[in-house]
Formats: C-alpha cells, structure tokens, sequence
C-alpha cells in the first residue's frame, strides 16, 4: 500500500543557483514529482563561511522544508552535505536525507583505475575532509587530493564560466591534479559542472564526476524503498515551487541555464530569515 505522503513534494536547497543542477538531474530521473527548491542568496557562497556557521544555515532549511511538508530533503550543497547532513539526519530519522559526498565518493571509487583521486571544491568542503573520509571508508587504498576552487562559485554565478578568468582558475587548480596523476576528478560543488567545457579544454585525461547523477539514483532507490514515490499519472499536475533568500528577478534570470526544460515552476518565491530560522509553509502550500 503506498504512503499517503508519496504526493508531498522533495526539497532541496543550495546557497545558490547552482543547486539547480542538482534538482534537473533529479527531474530526469523522477519527472512526475514535485520539487521545492530553496537557494540561500543571502548567505552565498557558503564555501568560504565557518563550518559552524553552515551547519547552522543547512539545519535551519532542511527544518523548514520538513515542517512545510516535505518527503525527502536533497543538500545540494557538498559543504551543508559534509557538516551538516548526519545530524539533521539523526533528527529527523523518519525523512529520506541525502547529501552529495557520499554520492560523488561512491561514483568515483567506482571510475577510477589507479586509485588517484582529485577533488575539486569550495574551500570550506577541503576543509572539512568529507570527501577524503567517504573515499577511505569506501577503500583505504585510495589516495585523494583536495583542492580549494574560490573563484569557480562566483564565475559561474556571473555566466562567465567560459571567460579567459575561467581558464586561467581551472589551470590553476587542475595543476596539482596533473601533478598527482589523478585518473578521476569529483566536482565537488554543484556549480562547478557548469565549467566542464573549460576543465576538459585545459585537461581532458581524468574522468570528471558530477556527484548530482549519482545522488539522483540513490534518491529513487530511497523513495521507492519507503514507499515513497508519487503515481506516475499525476505527472502532468506536477508543480514546482523555487525560493530564494536573494532577489527573485534576478534568480528567475538564471532558469533557463540551471534548469532547462523544466516545467510547471507556479512562482518564484523571495523568503527571508528571521533570526535563525526560515519560514516556508506559507509559500509552500
């Protein structure tokens, strides 16, 4: 028998845009569920924030979209994923949780052939080591090298992810990859597979991962394990809710690059914090 939550929708959230990459990999694969996206511009990027500080903002947003009704709760957001993901997930032990580290390590521990593993990332997920754990708990054999990636967020963030200041970034980071030899790279932030054109035209050896493609399969493992997934025939009625901290208008500008294709998005909605917590219901329903 199918739980009745099966019709809520899937929540997911970034600090911001680039979170959308995530939610269209997730539509690939479950086109008739609906999703509620929140971006935190507000507090862009989190990558450079403490990891405190991101704990607190991704607790704060995985709460609100469980209280506006949410079924499962998607971290877009590698650093959220690495800080915070275990913990709202001890609290909240009757919602699917899923982050990207451990999707991206999966995928990767699976690519690679020489066991070198490169990692490129907000300064915050190197700090955290999440993804060089998650890699040794899958095989203590790997080797890992993490590399702090500062400007590919605000690149991305512009549309320049194809500019001459791209370039010259992804030389800069790709050089201690090559130097390891790597065979496989995680993009370990969920804008950075906006810059595979320009990674692979300054180093096309590795194998890249987009962590979002595996994380998408193991969210429709976990849903269908719960009994959770909605009745393919209400596709069509579908209804997309996105949210921003920051300026609706100009998050509206960016649908077309970071979710292509989509369909049935009712609004765009501006929230805001109030304190340390975040309200959603009221937009939500």
């Amino acid at each position: 028998m199918q739980d009745y939550r099966s019709t809520a929708p899937i929540g997911i959230f970034d600090s911001g845009v680039g979170g959308l990459t995530v939610a269209s990999r997730i539509l690939e694969a479950l086109p008739h569920e609906r999703l509620v996206y929140v971006a935190d511009q507000f507090h862009v990027p989190y990558g450079g924030r403490p990891l405190q500080e991101v704990q607190g903002f991704a607790g704060a947003i995985s709460a609100a979209l469980i209280e506006c009704g949410c079924k499962a709760v998607v971290m877009a957001c590698n650093i959220s994923s690495a800080v915070a993901l275990e913990g709202v997930r001890a609290l909240n032990p009757n919602t699917v949780m899923l982050g990207m580290i451990g999707p991206g390590a999966c995928r990767a521990s699976r690519a690679t052939n020489n066991g070198r593993i490169g990692v490129l990332a907000t300064a915050g997920t190197v700090q955290s080591g999440a993804y060089t754990r998650s890699l040794r708990a899958l095989d203590p054999r790997l080797t890992t090298v993490e590399v702090a990636c500062p400007e590919f967020v605000p690149l991305v963030e512009a549309g320049e992810e194809s500019s001459e200041a791209a370039q010259r970034a992804a030389e800069q980071y790709l050089a201690p990859l090559r130097e390891a030899d790597v065979d496989t790279v995680i993009l370990g932030c969920t804008h950075y597979p906006f810059l595979t054109d320009t990674l692979l035209s300054v180093w096309d050896g590795p194998t890249y991962i987009d962590p979002a493609e595996q994380a998408s399969y193991e969210l429709v493992e976990q849903l269908a394990g719960a009994s959770l997934l909605a009745d393919k025939t209400h596709e069509t009625e579908a209804r997309h809710l996105l949210t921003t901290t920051g300026d609706p208008i100009a998050f509206r500008q960016h649908l077309d690059r970071f979710l292509p294709g989509a369909l049935y998005i009712s609004d765009v909605h501006g929230i805001s914090w109030n304190d340390a917590r975040l309200q959603l219901s009221a937009t939500s329903r």
